[in-house]
């Protein structure tokens, strides 16, 4: 209908000439569509309350299709459940740092320090603060390992002076006869078996030094029966002998592989020295004076507070010199020297050995005594017999 007349649906049908009649409403007229603006009134939206704790939910994809309310309704606010919480419009809270969940319900406490753990009291020199998983001590090797100090550390004067001792007694025991030299050979095997055996860490071994030393005593048992002159046969016997009954041994321990093989490696190479050492017996008399003489010099020279080339060096010279004078005493003469230095040799080969990987005092005692003399009885054995 027109814009000036007005359609009377109770005109009971009569309508004018002159009137259209139009419909209002929607129609399927698709070429004229009048597009009606109208003004909208705003729609505030307010932030909602966001929970910094609150683990993200699932949104449906229609909740982020916008809304147009209908011509002159009241605004509409979304989410009117979280307005109820928070009346007012405010911008997002500020990160905060991360804490543990809290419930909404539980009350937020201020935070206590915990209290700071007081230090332990310095223990006394020499003693670890108590514990209860066993003893935590350190011993003197651990201790200059740790601190990074070198692990050749020599024995001394006092265990230089005891070889010096000894290996005059070896020499006394040789002018007197094969009896006046077993009871210094005998002492000098005991502190090879037991020393060795220390020296690698294995302690106690009782079983493996009483083995070596049963060696010793054995080969020292044959030379006196048998005499000088099968020295080597009786030796070598004894030493074969030895090295089978040790590896029966760890064929019957119930340790680990690699215990069974150290073992057997230590006590072979215990009763090997400990067989050696019985050279002294087999040698000539004259060799073995010269021999013990010339340790005695050389391993007092290391000792004394040189730097190290000059310690070498004159500890050479102080075993020829000593070879050269106790050669003179006997039918040796100046052959002496030439045992005399090869005794002092191998007395530092031995005293070297006894000095490596942080060496305790008790190995320094029995090591660092011992394998001096005991190194050098193959070299008094083989020379006293070319020289002789």
């Amino acid at each position: 209908m027109s814009n000036d007349q007005q359609y009377d649906p109770y005109a009971n049908g009569q309508q004018g000439p002159d009137v259209t009649q139009t419909w209002e409403g929607q129609t399927w007229d698709t070429q004229f569509q009048p597009v009606v603006q109208q003004q909208q009134p705003p729609v505030t939206y307010e932030a909602p309350y966001q929970d910094p704790y609150a683990q993200p939910a699932y949104e449906p994809a229609y909740d982020n299709t916008a809304y147009l309310p209908p011509q002159g309704a009241v605004a509409y606010e979304q989410h009117p459940h979280q307005h109820q919480q928070q009346p007012y419009a405010a911008a997002p809270p500020a990160p905060a740092a991360p804490a543990a969940p809290v419930g909404y319900d539980t009350p937020v406490s201020a935070y206590v320090p915990e209290p700071v753990a007081e230090a332990a009291p310095a223990a006394p020199a020499g003693y670890s603060s108590p514990t209860t998983s066993g003893n935590t001590r350190i011993t003197d090797a651990q201790r200059a390992r740790a601190e990074g100090r070198s692990p050749v550390i020599e024995p001394g004067l006092q265990p230089a002076a005891l070889t010096a001792v000894l290996g005059l007694l070896l020499a006394g025991g040789a002018a007197l006869g094969p009896y006046g030299l077993l009871v210094p050979l005998v002492l000098l095997q005991g502190l090879t078996a037991a020393g060795w055996f220390r020296l690698n860490g294995m302690w106690p071994a009782r079983q493996g030094i009483a083995l070596a030393f049963a060696g010793g005593l054995v080969a020292d048992a044959a030379l006196l029966a048998t005499g000088r002159e099968h020295a080597a046969a009786a030796i070598l016997g004894t030493l074969g002998a030895w090295v089978l009954l040790c590896l029966v041994l760890q064929l019957r321990s119930h340790a680990d592989p690699d215990e069974r093989m150290y073992g057997l490696m230590a006590g072979v190479a215990s009763a090997a020295l400990t067989v050696v050492a019985a050279g002294h017996l087999g040698a000539a008399p004259d060799a073995v004076v010269v021999g013990g003489i010339a340790v005695a010099a050389t391993v007092v020279a290391r000792a004394l507070p040189l730097p190290g080339p000059v310690s070498l060096i004159v500890a050479l010279l102080a075993g020829a010199g000593a070879g050269i004078a106790a050669g003179g005493l006997n039918d040796l003469g100046g052959s002496g020297a030439l045992i005399g230095l090869a005794a002092g040799v191998c007395a530092l080969v031995g005293l070297r050995v006894a000095s490596y990987d942080y060496p305790s005092r008790f190995v320094h005692m029995t090591a660092g005594v011992a394998l001096p003399l005991t190194a050098a009885a193959p070299a008094v054995y083989l020379l006293g017999r070319a020289l002789a």
